[in-house]
């Protein structure tokens, strides 16, 4: 077997209108309320922007790529010297509900691809659960729930 790359996949249901979850990605102001602390501004086709996450005292440059209203949103970002691609495909569903799929590629089939592999996979099913209960329910749900990683303390 040769040496493959490795790439995330994850997937969930949100029981919101395509719009309204697509709003909820590229808008910093909402993004702060489920997923980073803060952000220099929208997910624009073509801008850099910058985002911040409650945890650390680090800023994460964000290279935004193509950009397609409520349908498609992909990104460039950094680990370990690494760009990565992020892919975010929203598809409607029955009962004005959305499946978005996120995707992030690529890294070696190595143990510190492994290690991205498992933190980030992580990191994704977080982000959408916790984009779930922010639009469903209105539940900060990452709140405190990363403190015990945090730098600061």
């Amino acid at each position: 077997m040769k040496n493959q790359t490795l790439e995330i996949k994850v997937a969930l249901q949100i029981l919101k209108p395509v719009n309204e979850v697509f709003e909820a990605i590229i808008d910093p102001a909402q993004m702060s309320n489920y997923f980073i602390s803060k952000g220099s501004g929208k997910l624009e086709e073509g801008k850099q922007i910058i985002w911040q996450f409650p945890e650390f005292d680090m800023s994460f440059p964000i290279r935004v790529g193509k950009i397609e209203e409520n349908k498609y949103i992909s990104f460039y970002w950094e680990m370990d010297s690494i760009e990565l691609f992020v892919e975010m495909t929203l598809t409607t569903r029955p009962g004005n509900s959305t499946v978005v799929t996120v995707t992030e590629k690529s890294r070696k089939n190595d143990e510190a691809g492994i290690k991205w592999l498992k933190g980030n996979t992580e990191g994704w099913a977080n982000f959408l659960a916790c984009l779930k209960a922010w639009l469903e329910y209105g539940v900060h749900l990452r709140k405190g729930a990363f403190d015990f990683m945090s730098d600061k303390i």
